[in-house]
């Protein structure tokens, strides 16, 4: 046989240690990428051997209502967020009114407050006990009706009222990179404003609509606190239930599964709806139109709009929560354990943060670094967990932390014959591993848009100077990318301190942070304990909506000075998911 039919397997092999021990970098963000994604892979497995008996039990029982409530709520709100912040980008974009500048911003600042902290305000407020309903019949006696706020629309209500922004942002942006040219090309041809929005510029905005629309939705599915306040069954709510009631895991799991399923389908509907239409612009710069100037009782109806938005969105539950803080101080009802519960809040937050923006780093480089497809591929699965619901990462994060303690104490058995105990499960350690499977996309598309603006040029003269890949990054891109690092972790930091179901599925026994603590009061209906701990999360999601509002008055000014009409960093955070 002549040699050069020989089997390769060797030259090979060493050609491909060679390239790792020379550049280990994409072999490190293949690693990391994997064992982030370990959660997400261990509940896409469960649906590869269901347990027959549980999904009968789930059939007899709740599955049929589970179901019927889930879609229902995500047409419900996403109906809402689609009308409401596309309404409010169009309106905002498009025309002048009195108190516009400050109306474009202030319409980003729901996003601070997370729905179950306006979910608890709502309910405390309009409830039958409230001081609204009582109000109305100290005034108009017994009989006066008042919609319950406790049932369907309530959840629909305050989820609209947080998640529209969303859709207000990119919705906003896409307005903004429209052509003055093209519309007003359409006005030439006889098409009034409504039509001109309908079959042009709507048109254009539809993938960012699209895009906003599915992370309102992806939020939905996710939510825990809001519908377990409101006694609305979902499944976020059916697997804590048979996670701490039942303490069935395997159950659990199987309602993850399915959970799941959900968000994969709304990822597949989002690029369905998207259509197979394209539109373009056609210049390489786009103008936007002239927004046109309101008058008389048209102009103080947008104003109106838009303050009755921001009102009951923002200001009336952060004024509520303040009276809430004050009374429960005045009447000594001041928990003495808070700063126990903000310091285990920062102390977690800032854990994640570090640990997340440190995974990016390494997952962000190495795909700079390699082009090959398998070490992409994780890269993507890895940054899925943003999409996913809390609770979903807690109970795939569940069955890898046991996995570990049944190994560790197995070790321990044989070398000195005890029991190790339980030393993953239920720690700080799997419940940092379940944030940063949770948020690791959040600190990857930020580490990776200002990776983007440093010039390979750069690269390869670090290179030709003699430094390592791992000496580039730490003397070159470190430096310039420190921004976007800070921003990364504030990010990540605040998401941290404002997830409910993962905090509650997987907290060491004991311990509590501010979301647990407004999730314990406000299940017992004790509103005005719950509210300084609420308000401090509150102002804790202030920050990531300042740095939104700066990036949103830079793209402004950009427009009216003739830029390109670059896209804020966030939008491309936000889509990345």
């Amino acid at each position: 046989m002549p040699t050069r039919h020989a089997s390769p397997a060797v030259p090979v092999a060493g050609r491909l240690a060679l390239r790792l021990a020379r550049d280990p970098w994409p072999l490190a963000a293949g690693a990391v990428a994997l064992v982030v994604a370990t959660p997400i892979l261990v509940v896409i497995s469960s649906l590869a051997t269901p347990t027959v008996e549980v999904w009968v039990h789930l059939w007899q029982t709740q599955l049929l209502e589970l179901i019927w409530n889930t879609l229902t709520l995500i047409i419900g709100v996403g109906g809402g967020v689609a009308l409401l912040g596309t309404g409010l980008a169009w309106l905002t974009t498009m025309y002048r009114f009195p108190g516009r500048a400050a109306f474009e911003w202030l319409l980003i600042l729901p996003l601070a407050v997370p729905a179950y902290v306006i979910g608890f305000v709502f309910r405390g407020l309009f409830d039958y006990t409230g001081p609204v309903q009582s109000g109305l019949r100290r005034v108009f006696g017994p009989g006066i009706w008042f919609p319950d706020i406790a049932s369907f629309g309530g959840v629909v209500l305050v989820m609209t009222l947080v998640f529209y922004p969303y859709v207000y942002l990119l919705a906003r942006t896409a307005f903004l990179e429209q052509s003055e040219t093209t519309l007003e090309a359409a006005r030439a041809l006889g098409a009034r404003r409504t039509t001109v929005f309908w079959r042009v510029a709507l048109p254009l905005a539809r993938p960012s609509i699209v895009a906003g629309l599915s992370l309102a939705v992806m939020e939905v599915l996710a939510d825990f606190g809001t519908v377990a306040i409101y006694g609305y069954n979902t499944f976020t709510v059916a697997i804590y239930r048979v996670w701490f009631g039942l303490f069935n895991r395997q159950a659990a799991t199987e309602l993850a599964s399915l959970l799941l399923l959900f968000t994969g389908a709304v990822y597949v509907l989002e690029r369905s709806w998207r259509g197979r239409a394209r539109f373009f612009q056609t210049e390489r710069r786009a103008h936007p139109p002239a927004p046109m100037m309101l008058t008389g009782w048209r102009a103080w109806a947008a104003s109106g709009a838009a303050g009755a938005v921001v009102g009951s969105a923002f200001l009336l539950p952060v004024a509520q929560l303040l009276v809430w803080s004050v009374t429960a101080f005045r009447a000594s009802d001041f928990d003495d354990r808070y700063p126990e519960f903000a310091l285990n809040t920062l102390t977690i937050g800032a854990t994640a943060a570090m640990v997340a923006v440190g995974a990016a780093i390494v997952v962000a480089y190495g795909l700079r670094l390699s082009r090959s497809r398998v070490v992409a591929a994780c890269g993507r699965i890895a940054t899925m967990g943003y999409a996913l619901p809390g609770s979903v990462i807690a109970v795939g994060v569940l069955v890898p932390l046991a996995f570990l303690d049944r190994v560790c104490n197995a070790l321990v058995r044989v070398v000195w014959g005890g029991d190790g105990g339980l030393l993953f499960t239920g720690s700080m350690a799997g419940l940092v591993f379940a944030y940063l499977a949770r948020f690791l996309a959040l600190s990857v598309h930020t580490v990776e848009a200002s990776l983007v603006k440093v010039t390979p040029s750069m690269d390869m003269a670090g290179r030709s100077l003699g430094l390592s890949p791992g000496g580039v990054l730490r003397r070159i891109h470190l430096p310039l990318i420190r921004g976007g690092l800070c921003s990364a972790a504030i990010l990540v930091f605040v998401d941290v301190i404002k997830e409910m179901p993962a905090t509650l599925l997987l907290r060491p026994f004991g311990y509590e942070t501010l979301a647990v603590r407004v999730w314990q009061l406000t299940s017992e209906s004790f509103w005005e304990a719950a509210a300084l701990p609420a308000l401090t999360i509150v102002a804790a999601g202030m920050l990531p909506i300042l740095i939104l509002a700066r990036s949103s008055f830079r793209e402004v000014r950009d427009h009216d000075h003739g830029g390109d009409g670059a896209i804020p960093e966030r939008r491309e955070i936000l889509k990345a998911p």
